[in-house]
């Protein structure tokens, strides 16, 4: 199916199932713990071994021997596999990272041999008796230290370009009565995710299986294809259910290839789990950046010139931070720039968390329109509002198709109380604490892109869905369920979902805000060629017919939909592709973030009272299900604000808290009462489901509101994340 036009009435319109809030189907399986996991499968082909990752001790150099007679007579030990052993190794299209250290070392962390034993402890304990030599060399692991080498980046498959002009930004900021011109960083983050980097491998002649955590599958036989040097074809990946992953599983990383290796070389299956040392070291994590933002206004508030550059480190050839994204879009002004630098950083891999590039950049940019409307003498809501537009900010002739972030300004605002809130900051007080409200807009792209699925009928009436589209606790499961039975007119009770094979029809995986919206859409497409099929069977004409309560039914006519299958199975595939219509219109989603929160006037400790969000995000399928989304994120996005940071041995080339312990997220405890807006919209020219993502909305911007909320209660700007009590105790006002 091919979607080209705007959207008319479909049955999705009848909302039976789809945009309700149902229970996950797979709830149940996770509540219990007999949800299977990539470690955890046991119908496997054999009896395994266990591999173990050993990590390069130093940041750069190269590895000049290793002398592994110790560990090889260790007890239980099978192989061992390094680059020299390993055979050629490519890189996949994703990262950039190498696979195995040898004879140079990238980073401190990447994986310098795989010891595969008949146990994990075995492996673990041989892997200790390894001895490495190394040659040290000079790295680059401060982004500071490195900004002045930083480089324009080249064009990226994913992200702003790296350098924008519209009018005269310079000339404009110069002239403008009003300005801002502040620098603000933010720091290196990790995707601490539950569910380690794991996986199981098994060869069968060429053929390879790989039960693994990978969000997107086709991304990841495509990459383990050009490491491994194999066709794709030869490889069947298989992540039923993912632990959490944010962009840190994206596709395939150190455990699945040194899985496959290990398993290559013992020929028996192969698992392996990064400790999490590794995971934080070994893999990839979000980059920290420098951003400088200039805004220029009018006595007024309108804004005439505003710019955005971001720098940001990376291994030679990775990807920038795309921390310019957000301000391409979110507000009007005639004087535009935007420029992306990067640096080489010696560091593990930087690369897609959450909401990249514009989870970041909104940390920045809503501080800053806060600091500019505390500059012009305008309420912070009111000054967002005044510089709202319907269009492009850059392409002045290309409309939104939905844009509701002025409703969600307002909305959220009334419903928050803002009209309470104390304008002069640090004036506000309860007992010890001091009280700030905070807020930010929110904005991230919609894109959506082709998905395929196939959906069966058999004699029961049930539908079984078949897709590689992937569930990392997002609820993926849930509304592809929903979107079969309110096609096909069942009860979600009678639709099976079977996910996360990289043999099934090909979505585009999980990630970028894309997964919902596409994968519903490919359902959709292979649930009309159905439609379509029984409609045949049955002697109905097409146009003219009505699935629902199990029954498919055209004027007085009225046919159990079992019956097309009496005499056997019913299966339609179909894949639902895009014209032009997201160059006619600008996708994004929009909101707005509240917050209300105490600073201890004595010991600058920061508690969270109340959250709020207001989203626009198209038809939402699950109102359950997103709001779960959007309430993770603003627990993620309070992370960030207040604790999260990715700290660095300049010394040893490390990222030195690289546990849970040491790499601080939030508890149950720091998070207060969270309220969730979805306001009522229908998006016609993103597909027929008519929905968008929502999930990484939810992030962007709640650290900017927290960091203005701050400031609100206290008076003290940090522009520095986290915001930590060293940054700004020794200025907090007078006690009482």
């Amino acid at each position: 199916m091919h979607f080209d036009t705007p959207a008319g009435s479909n049955p999705i319109d009848r909302l039976k199932v789809v945009g309700q809030p149902v229970n996950r189907i797979d709830g149940s399986l996770k509540t219990t713990g007999t949800a299977t996991y990539a470690y955890e499968h046991r119908d496997i082909g054999g009896k395994p071994a266990y591999g173990f990752v050993l990590g390069a001790a130093i940041g750069k150099g190269r590895i000049s021997s290793i002398d592994e007679s110790r560990a090889r007579a260790a007890p239980g030990v099978l192989a061992i596999v390094t680059a020299r052993n390993a055979g050629k190794l490519g890189v996949g299209a994703f990262y950039v990272d190498r696979a195995l250290a040898g004879p140079a070392v990238d980073h401190y962390g990447q994986a310098v041999a795989v010891v595969v034993a008949e146990t994990f402890e075995q492996a673990r304990a041989a892997a200790s008796l390894l001895d490495v030599r190394y040659v040290r060399e000079q790295g680059a692991f401060e982004l500071a230290a490195a900004k002045d080498l930083a480089v324009t980046p080249g064009p990226a498959a994913f992200g702003p370009p790296p350098q924008s002009a519209i009018g005269d930004f310079e000339g404009a900021f110069a002239a403008a009565p009003v300005t801002l011109d502040q620098t603000y960083t933010t720091p290196g983050q990790s995707h601490a995710m539950m569910e380690p980097h794991a996986s199981i491998a098994v060869w069968r002649g060429d053929q390879l299986t790989v039960w693994c955590p990978i969000q997107q599958l086709n991304w990841g036989a495509r990459d383990l294809g050009l490491i491994l040097g194999i066709s794709k074809e030869n490889i069947r990946l298989l992540a039923p259910y993912i632990g959490g992953g944010f962009g840190g599983k994206g596709t395939v990383l150190a455990d699945t290839v040194a899985a496959a290796l290990a398993a290559r070389a013992v020929g028996r299956p192969v698992k392996v789990a990064l400790t999490r040392p590794l995971m934080f070291n070994s893999t990839t994590h979000r980059p920290a950046t420098i951003q400088r933002i200039r805004i220029g206004a009018a006595r007024d508030g309108k804004i005439t010139a505003i710019g955005h550059e971001s720098w940001s480190g990376n291994l030679r050839g990775g990807r920038t931070e795309a921390a310019t994204a957000s301000t391409r879009w979110l507000y009007a002004g005639a004087n535009r720039m935007t420029r992306l630098r990067l640096a080489v950083l010696d560091l593990a891999e930087g690369n897609a968390m959450r909401a990249p590039g514009e989870a970041p950049g909104m940390m920045t940019l809503e501080i800053a329109m806060d600091e500019m409307a505390e500059k012009l003498g305008i309420d912070p809501v009111e000054f967002r509002v005044l510089n709202d537009t319907q269009f492009a900010p850059e392409e002045p002739q290309r409309p939104f198709s939905k844009r509701q972030l002025v409703e969600c300004l307002r909305i959220g605002a009334e419903r928050f109380g803002w009209s309470r809130r104390q304008p002069r900051p640090g004036m506000v007080r309860d007992g010890h604490w001091l009280l700030g409200m905070g807020t930010a807009a929110a904005i991230r792209g919609a894109p959506i892109a082709k998905s395929a699925a196939r959906v069966r009928l058999d004699r029961h009436g049930v539908i079984t869905v078949e897709t590689d589209m992937t569930d990392l606790g997002t609820g993926s499961y849930t509304i592809i369920a929903q979107t079969a039975a309110e096609m096909m007119g069942v009860a979600l009770d009678q639709v099976v979902v079977r996910l996360g094979d990289s043999r099934l029809p090909e979505s585009p995986g999980s990630g970028g805000q894309w997964g919902a919206a596409s994968a519903t859409s490919g359902v959709y497409a292979a649930c009309v060629k159905l439609r379509e099929t029984v409609a045949q069977k049955l002697g109905f004409v097409a146009t003219d017919i009505d699935f629902t309560d199990g029954h498919v039914q055209s004027g007085e006519r009225r046919v159990p939909l079992k019956e097309a299958a009496a005499q056997g199975e019913l299966a339609a595939q179909d894949e639902m592709t895009y014209g032009d219509l997201s160059k006619q219109y600008a996708h994004q989603t929009f909101g707005a973030h509240f917050v209300e929160l105490g600073v201890n006037a004595f010991t600058g400790e920061i508690r969270l009272r109340r959250m709020l969000a207001v989203c626009a995000a198209g038809r939402i399928l699950n109102p359950k299900t997103a709001r779960s989304q959007v309430i993770g994120a603003m627990v993620m996005g309070a992370g960030a604000a207040l604790m999260e940071e990715l700290v660095v041995d300049a010394r040893a080339g490390c990222f030195i808290n690289h546990d849970l312990a040491g790499y601080e997220v939030p508890v149950h405890a720091d998070i207060p009462q969270q309220e969730v807006i979805f306001l009522d919209e229908v998006d016609n020219t993103m597909s027929p489901m008519k929905a968008k993502g929502v999930g990484e909305l939810g992030l962007c911007g709640v650290a900017a509101a927290i960091a203005n909320a701050v400031y609100n209660a206290t008076g003290v700007r940090v522009r520095d994340y986290p915001i930590t009590l060293d940054k700004f105790l020794d200025r907090l006002p007078g006690q009482a």
